[in-house]
């Protein structure tokens, strides 16, 4: 049950404190960073001041190139999540439904699952090249696990004696996975989505830098080899952003999706 005003006042000055704190911890770091070259305690030509840094974000985002590198790299993450949340959902349901497939495929998923997305990347450009298939074979591989494995644990949080009761009234493998697994499984999946959220913008960014695929990670690595260091951090500055941005809306998105879970009823305001 939600409480009332005051507690509502309460968590709300609570997030308040929490991003005043964190703007604080963010001014005082882009001043460390503007502090550290200029008093010598590191080489400019290694680690340039805030001011440099923000002059040269300003310059990149007055160039096409750069919108376009940002869509190439977000494409990749979106269209390679979408692939991975709906495979890994898809599988896990179907191994967690079909009896002995769990235990037929425990083994292989233990032996897939901790191989390195990295490790896939002479496969990835062997059958791909250098475009976006690329970056998508990494981001799904990664991210699909995140999910699967999550669900398959959330269907087996299930409470036996709703699952034996769902049984015993008739109701087919559609009405079970619907109104027993899925409830139960769902903030499982959610957490997994968030997960794969964040793996999928890393996946896409090492592709980018590691294959040469079109985004910002091949910016970066341009950037690096031609010795624009001010770039560099700048670009290297708006992948962090995004990741910042993506685990906020994953955050927000599942609040909102299980407003109705104990586990966040108290974050949401009525």
């Amino acid at each position: 049950m939600n409480g009332g005003p005051s507690d509502v006042l309460r968590r709300g000055a609570g997030r308040g404190n929490a991003a005043l704190l964190g703007l604080a911890g963010l001014c005082g770091f882009l001043a460390l960073v503007e502090a550290l070259p200029r008093l010598g305690f590191v080489s400019p030509d290694h680690l340039p001041p805030t001011s440099s840094i923000a002059a040269a974000l300003a310059e990149e985002t007055s160039d096409t190139a750069f919108w376009t590198a940002l869509g190439d790299t977000l494409t990749g993450w979106a269209l390679g999540l979408l692939i991975a949340t709906t495979a890994g959902i898809t599988a896990g349901m179907v191994i967690s439904i079909v009896p002995y497939l769990r235990e037929a495929t425990a083994s292989t998923v233990e032996f897939l699952r901790p191989i390195p997305s990295v490790a896939l990347i002479p496969l990835a450009v062997l059958l791909f090249g250098t475009d976006l298939r690329s970056t998508l074979l990494l981001v799904v591989y990664a991210a699909f696990w995140q999910v699967l494995v999550q669900l398959l644990h959330g269907v087996q949080d299930t409470d036996p004696v709703a699952e034996e009761t769902a049984r015993s009234y008739g109701l087919r493998t559609w009405a079970r996975i619907r109104h027993v697994l899925w409830p139960t499984a769902l903030p499982y999946v959610m957490t997994g989505v968030r997960l794969a959220a964040a793996v999928s913008l890393v996946l896409a960014i090492t592709a980018e830098l590691v294959i040469g695929a079109p985004g910002l990670g091949a910016r970066i690595a341009v950037a690096q080899t031609s010795h624009a260091v001010p770039d560099m951090y700048a670009l290297v500055a708006v992948t962090g952003l995004i990741g910042v941005l993506i685990n906020a809306g994953a955050r927000a998105v599942e609040r909102r999706s299980l407003a109705w879970h104990q586990s966040v009823r108290g974050e949401v305001s009525p």
